[in-house]
């Protein structure tokens, strides 16, 4: 009589170990990111230069979303397929959202000319 074999998904007793070294590498990243989005924020106070202060802090706002979407929502072990599937609507999300505030201040600036 031969033994009987355990199956592939049976607990093991051991325990995984935790993998604390990425996950303080990721707290440091967005640590930096964070320090570097408040020094452009207090150093580029000027008027002229509002747009451009405003378009680094959305790519740094991104970047940290993409970092802690990655790491800790595990959409970076994900299969491609899944990924491109979250990041496309989320990117089109955007765009409607640029789009419609575009042109809400359109039409917003339209109307306050016609009846001034």
């Amino acid at each position: 009589m031969s033994a009987p074999v355990a199956p592939d998904h049976a607990f093991t007793g051991e325990i995984a170990k935790p993998n604390t070294g990425g996950i303080w590498k990721i707290f440091f990243v967005l640590v930096g990111i964070t320090a570097v989005e408040f020094a452009v924020t207090f150093a580029m106070e000027a008027q002229s230069i509002r747009t451009l202060r405003n378009s680094i802090l959305i790519g740094l706002t991104i970047l940290k979303a993409f970092f802690i979407v990655g790491e800790f929502m595990h959409l970076k072990h994900e299969t491609k397929g899944l990924i491109w599937t979250i990041l496309v609507p989320s990117v089109l999300l955007v765009w409607l959202l640029v789009a419609l505030v575009t042109e809400g201040s359109f039409i917003g600036e339209t109307l306050s000319n016609m009846f001034s």
